[in-house]
């Protein structure tokens, strides 16, 4: 797994970091995906590179093999977790779908921005991560998946993303290469 290039123009998607999925139990602590994209967010805000902040507000639908929960959701389950520290320049988008994509501006708002590349954290690795991950690579643009900055309920569902998916769609990489792409990028003022 390697990020060769990070694009002059990227963004960074954080995906469903919102309270009534990060209390949801994981296969990595949250903690991790948490603090990682909390690290990235702050990177590209230092470079003034656009942020987008997914949060899922419904479902699609269709119908599935899993029977519907009769539990009634928390009153702030779509409300992203505080430690993201929303800001006015940040782009919120809510979804009724897995992919951040369908349904939302979020094309728009990425062509409007000039952005030929999308870093994607978030949750679930397997259903909002991938789905639009998938999108973004329909869409055109290059794709890169942080993996430690993503994870899932179920880990067998979160190793076929990374191990069988995601490589055919994106590029891979952890959070320390790509802070480190963004500091050479930095530097040297041309892309990493």
């Amino acid at each position: 797994m390697t990020i060769s290039t990070l694009d002059k123009g990227c963004a960074l998607i954080i995906v469903d970091l919102q309270q009534g999925i990060v209390s949801m139990p994981t296969v990595h602590p949250i903690s991790q995906v948490i603090d990682n994209s909390i690290k990235l967010k702050a990177a590209f805000k230092h470079k003034q590179l656009p942020v987008f902040l997914i949060n899922v507000n419904g479902k699609a639908p269709g119908r599935n093999q899993i029977s519907p929960t009769k539990q009634k959701p928390l009153a702030n389950w779509t409300e992203l977790i505080p430690e993201l520290n929303v800001s006015s320049d940040d782009k919120c988008i809510s979804k009724q779908t897995w992919g951040a994509f369908h349904n939302t501006d979020l094309h728009q708002q990425l062509q409007d921005a000039n952005v030929t590349q999308v870093i994607i954290t978030g949750l679930m690795t397997s259903m909002g991560v991938e789905s639009t991950a998938r999108q973004a690579h329909e869409h055109g643009y290059n794709v890169t998946l942080v993996t430690d900055a993503i994870t899932d309920t179920n880990l067998d569902a979160h190793n076929n993303s990374c191990e069988h998916i995601f490589p055919k769609l994106a590029e891979c990489g952890s959070t320390e290469v790509l802070l480190k792409k963004l500091q050479l990028d930095e530097h040297n003022d041309s892309p990493a």
